[in-house]
């Protein structure tokens, strides 16, 4: 199965999920569906603002001559550091019309929403189901860490049914959340 995370910059949720599930064999992509890549910066209002596309070595080292100390303290250079091992740049998931995907997993309501609109503006040509799964995490990195072995879990079980997803899609979601106390949300979309 091929799964992909989703979070609003492809940068933290989607970047930790896609890390561990990588590590474990699984065939993972990672996407983001804002308009740019926020970091922060010195303050809310000056954000570090970055297109899609943009490699993460290059974040790291322009953040790093800027304030060595500042993006060290708030965890940035950490998480581009992580992220460079990963893949080259965030990814955006409206770009991205070429690949199909069995399982997509978004981690907020907000990412949901831009993603299934995405999805419904694209025509169904292959009419190939696959499921699209929101489970809600804070977008820090403590969260994201946390909420990572969950996203691994509910993957291999979907990967456990196979080819027989759609008919135990309603029995997997019952079962995580019974194990996980987390109650994330699906809908079958098409390609």
């Amino acid at each position: 199965m091929k799964f992909a995370m989703v979070c609003a910059s492809n940068m933290n949720r989607s970047m930790d999920a896609h890390n561990l599930l990588k590590s474990e064999g699984l065939d993972v992509e990672s996407y983001g569906v804002g308009s740019q890549v926020k970091l922060p910066g010195p303050s809310a209002r000056e954000p570090n603002i970055y297109p899609f596309g943009t490699p993460y070595e290059e974040m790291y080292v322009e953040l790093k001559k800027k304030d060595p100390s500042l993006y060290e303290r708030n965890g940035i250079l950490k998480l581009l550091d992580r992220n460079l091992k990963v893949k080259t740049a965030p990814e955006r998931w409206q770009d991205e019309t070429t690949k199909h995907f069995d399982v997509v997993i978004t981690f907020d309501d907000i990412v949901f929403d831009k993603l299934m609109d995405d999805v419904q503006k694209r025509e169904q040509k292959l009419m190939k189901s696959f499921l699209v799964i929101n489970m809600k995490v804070k977008d820090n990195p403590a969260e994201a860490s946390k909420a990572s072995p969950f996203a691994l879990q509910l993957c291999k079980k979907i990967e456990e049914s196979a080819e027989d997803w759609e008919d135990d899609i309603e029995e997997i979601i019952e079962d995580f959340s019974n194990e996980t106390g987390k109650k994330p949300f699906y809908t079958i979309c098409f390609y």
